[in-house]
């Protein structure tokens, strides 16, 4: 019982660090800035997914959980090359 009840906090304060990610995101100076709290409200919703997994005992979320982390790495590293050339102004 005290398990779930651990896993159920950590869901919550990780919900609670993603809306503050969300914020830095919103009023980031730079775009690099902004990239950075998008990989990490990704590898946040990613972790949630993992402990939601293991909370409900289904083992499908954490297959869920694995094929988003890998979307994410690839969508964070597709955009870093693309503001790295200049996007669409060249």
């Amino acid at each position: 019982m005290k398990t779930y009840m651990f896993l159920v906090i950590t869901i919550i304060l990780l919900i609670v660090t993603i809306f503050i990610s969300l914020i830095r995101m919103i009023i980031g100076p730079t775009v690099w800035e902004r990239l950075l709290a998008l990989n990490l409200i990704s590898a946040k919703t990613i972790l949630i997914l993992a402990i939601y997994g293991v909370y409900k005992e289904n083992v499908l979320l954490l297959d869920v959980a694995f094929s988003y982390g890998i979307i994410g790495f690839l969508t964070i590293t597709l955009l870093s090359r693309l503001i790295l050339k200049g996007g669409r102004q060249k």
